[in-house]
């Protein structure tokens, strides 16, 4: 039995009308509710729901622990942004020589404007400010060739960040507020200079096809920060929706088991659905799959960087079971691209600084007690004897590891396996 729930970027949904009683007439004891991740058209996610379900169902079946099963795969408007030939190549003046410096070129800046912009309007109400935001690039691109002062074209991109920066979300969670520095700069020229430095769209020497060495790093970073912005939105809305439409949805069920199960700013949205499912909560297990969100959220303020608990420490206790999360070093999404787009936050590029943004989906949870770790088998063979209350980190390196389907996002999305699927039963029948 599955269920579909469908919401706007405010949470709100107009198919949550007789879910609750839907799913007790099923039957249902045992509730896997599903989001999808960043990127993801409604078509899409229906064929990841379909390709996931049916292996889970075929881990559940005869696990002792499970009653009779039901799924709902959840659909939230995450943004579209359109594929880029990203690669790592040995970094300038560096040699291939074992532990050389790599350096990693998003791709970003081979696109134009306009066709960044079509594909992030798709996820607005109203996409006419965010079609103006490439149209303005483009229109500064041209500008630039045909030899415009450079004053002219530096109070276009004041422009375009002006308006970059009425779009951004707010996201109340300092951990996860990273770029915010960036969208609220008050140096637009300077910033996406640099930014294009850390994303690698900074142009090659000799690349620039007429156009000046500063106009094009930044124009390269400008491009940057609307993937920024893009995360920027995607974090916020998840977090919207999780807390004020699917956690109040979920508290309307009676006699339920409910399994948590997030991908990527998915895991954002079921985790914050925990901060709106009330109490008593019929959460009985939470799954972050490669969670691209901060691995500081359920911290305690003792160990971590910002001295405080962080915004989920309050709401774990309304998982009665245990806390999972996976981790792999192949899932470059996270671990290389996410931290970069909190650069300007940093105070400098330490990896213990850069730890201070890192998600979910590069080491798995942080700062948290009771916690344990877990390696999880490509053969299955994995007893994971998980306990409530427990957070476990997951090193799904041996599973999640295929880098070829993607270029930017690497291994990020190869999770719709037979060995995850286990995993997803194993929280399910331990809590």
């Amino acid at each position: 039995m599955m269920w579909e729930l469908v919401f706007d970027d405010k949470g709100v949904t107009a198919s949550a009308a007789g879910f609750a009683d839907d799913v007790a007439r099923a039957g249902v004891t045992d509730l896997f509710v599903f989001s999808h991740g960043w990127n993801t058209a409604e078509d899409s996610a229906r064929r990841l729901y379909a390709e996931l379900f049916p292996l889970v169902e075929n881990a559940a079946s005869g696990v002792a622990g499970l009653g009779t099963i039901g799924f709902v795969g959840v659909l939230w408007p995450s943004l579209w942004f359109p594929e880029t030939k990203a690669s790592v190549a040995p970094a300038s003046g560096s040699t291939q020589a074992a532990g050389s410096v790599e350096e990693a070129r998003s791709g970003t800046d081979a696109l134009s404007g306009a066709e960044i912009a079509a594909s992030l309007a798709t996820g607005f109400a109203d996409p006419a400010p965010v079609l103006a935001l490439g149209r303005i690039l483009d229109e500064a691109q041209e500008a630039a060739r045909a030899g415009v002062a450079d004053d002219v074209l530096v109070r276009r991109f004041e422009e375009f960040h002006a308006l970059l920066g009425s779009l951004a979300a707010t996201v109340p969670e300092y951990e996860d507020a990273g770029e915010r520095a960036l969208l609220t700069s008050t140096d637009p020229t300077g910033t996406y200079q640099a930014l294009a430095e850390v994303f690698g769209s900074a142009p090659a020497g000799g690349a620039q096809q007429g156009i000046g060495d500063w106009f094009g790093r930044a124009l390269g970073g400008a491009k940057d920060a609307l993937r920024v912005f893009s995360y920027n939105v995607m974090k916020a809305r998840a977090g919207e929706v999780g807390r004020k439409g699917l956690g109040p949805l979920l508290s309307t069920l009676r006699g339920v088991r409910v399994h948590l199960i997030g991908h990527s700013f998915g895991a954002r949205l079921v985790s914050f659905a925990l901060a709106g499912v009330g109490d008593p909560s019929p959460v009985a297990s939470l799954l972050l799959l490669q969670g691209a969100f901060s691995h500081w959220s359920f911290a305690h303020a003792k160990d971590n960087p910002f001295g405080e608990d962080g915004a989920l420490h309050a709401y774990a206790n309304r998982v009665r079971g245990p806390l999972v999360a996976t981790y792999t070093r192949f899932d470059l999404a996270v671990c290389r691209w996410y931290p970069k787009a909190s650069f300007l936050a940093r105070a400098d590029q330490s990896a213990s600084t850069a730890g201070r943004w890192g998600g979910m989906g590069e080491d798995g949870f942080q700062a948290v007690t009771p916690s344990a770790d877990r390696v999880m088998r490509a053969d299955g063979t994995t007893k994971y004897d998980f306990e409530p209350g427990t957070f476990y980190r997951v090193n799904a390196e041996d599973v999640i590891n295929d880098t070829r389907a993607d270029a930017f996002a690497g291994a990020h999305s190869d999770f719709v396996k037979p060995a995850v699927a286990r995993l997803v039963v194993a929280a399910a029948s331990h809590s």
